[in-house]
């Protein structure tokens, strides 16, 4: 495990980004006001599992139930997409995104409940598993280059080409408006949290891909609990995409082999979420694929059956060893983000 301190923690400097890049969005109000009108919303359980590390509490926001989709993704892009259906746009609509599996999930769902089409691009890295419940939820899927980053090129080119809605869950120069309105839809579960859980955290642990749920969840903790509990951001070694970044003082596409936490798997951030966690995380850090997946089944043992990516956050707790000012006293919030792959 690497960790650095965030030196934009604190500082009136901020990280450089384009100016028009926002800040995450922390308006619980309106995704949690469109989510209690599906059918299929239900709120997610607070599980505790105090054994797992030396700390007072170690809760976790168990989201492999969300919605029947398996993950908190489940939050993001579909959200998108009703709040397009509210305005008319959506019906008749193809909508086009890469994705490492439940982005497009929740992209193909979307679709389907409000009228709409969806075409998504994988990578030759993400399991056919996933591209088969893409397609039984409709979609049209299509293998493009060997890492997620090129599957992005492609949805990209497709969208400009074919006049398509491009709807992906990272953001950059130019492309930042439904990125943004998709992590808000992932503050849903975040008020849900804080009606589940008092007092406040001490720390809370995010994993993080292009950082869109670490980004948006940063930004809720803020908004409600203020300065006090710790935030750290967790990533896999093979790509550091948001810790390379904040250390470069700017975005950076990295390098590194494919990782077993595959939908982590992220070589450059969503500038949104950069922006955001530099303001409001306190700590970074990268798991090696060994950590990761050497900590599954101790985690399926205590009912948490994950995957190294929907875990990731829960092994650096029990990893730190003292790290990120972790005590016998601390109260910890993490996220399991999906079910077992």
């Amino acid at each position: 495990m690497r960790v650095i301190a965030n030196p934009y923690r604190g500082s009136d400097q901020q990280i450089d980004v384009p100016d028009a890049i926002p800040f995450p969005s922390a308006d619980l109000q309106a995704p949690v006001a469109l989510l209690a009108r599906c059918p299929s919303a239900a709120t997610t359980p607070l599980r505790r599992a105090d054994a797992l590390a030396d700390v007072a509490e170690l809760n976790v926001k168990d989201e492999r139930g969300r919605m029947g989709l398996g993950s908190f993704k489940a939050l993001g892009a579909a959200y998108v997409i009703a709040c397009d259906a509210e305005a008319g746009l959506a019906a008749g609509r193809t909508y086009v995104t890469a994705s490492a599996g439940n982005h497009g999930l929740s992209v193909a769902t979307g679709a389907q409940v409000f009228g709409a089409s969806a075409v998504i691009y994988i990578a030759q890295s993400v399991p056919e598993s996933f591209a088969e419940r893409l397609r039984a939820t409709g979609a049209q899927v299509r293998r493009e280059g060997a890492i997620y980053e090129d599957s992005m090129a492609a949805a990209l080119k497709a969208a400009n080409d074919n006049g398509w809605q491009l709807l992906s869950d990272s953001s950059w120069d130019g492309y930042f408006e439904a990125p943004h309105k998709l992590m808000e839809g992932y503050l849903a579960l975040m008020a849900e949290v804080f009606d589940q859980l008092d007092p406040a955290p001490t720390h809370v642990f995010l994993q993080a891909g292009v950082g869109g749920l670490a980004g948006a969840c940063a930004a809720a903790v803020r908004a409600e609990w203020g300065d006090g509990p710790v935030i750290t951001v967790v990533e896999p070694e093979a790509a550091p995409a948001l810790i390379a970044s904040v250390e470069a003082g700017q975005s950076v596409v990295t390098e590194g082999p494919v990782s077993n936490m595959g939908r982590l798997d992220c070589k450059e951030p969503s500038l949104i979420a950069l922006k955001g966690l530099a303001r409001d995380a306190d700590w970074f850090c990268t798991l090696s694929e060994d950590e990761a997946a050497g900590a599954m089944q101790g985690l399926a043992d205590a009912g948490l059956a994950t995957s190294p990516s929907g875990g990731a956050g829960l092994v650096a707790v029990m990893r730190a060893q003292g790290a990120f000012g972790l005590t016998a006293t601390s109260r910890v919030l993490c996220i399991l983000s999906e079910g077992p792959a």
